[in-house]
């Protein structure tokens, strides 16, 4: 595992200091991975929202709006389960 340092301004490491203190996290390095592993998900749910309305709005797709729903609702359970296994 590599390792990163990163500088906080004093609110943002106080407030990092209490999930930590709160018990949510056993560290600070389990807050931030955390945190990354959220932004990934958010990134992966916007580019699948990208594609399924570029698929939309594509004068070749065959779907409608209900089907492109259902395929998102799959994807996202997919997303979801592999953030478990993580």
């Amino acid at each position: 595992m590599q390792s990163m340092n990163i500088s906080l301004p004093d609110p943002l490491k106080q407030f990092v200091d209490s999930q930590v203190a709160q018990g949510r996290y056993s560290s600070t390095s389990e807050y931030m991975r955390e945190l990354i592993r959220a932004d990934e998900r958010l990134k992966a749910e916007e580019l699948l929202e990208a594609k399924l309305l570029e698929g939309l709005s594509s004068p070749e797709t065959e779907f409608n709006s209900a089907e492109w729903a259902e395929i998102r609702k799959k994807a996202l359970v997919i997303i979801e389960s592999r953030k478990l296994k993580h």
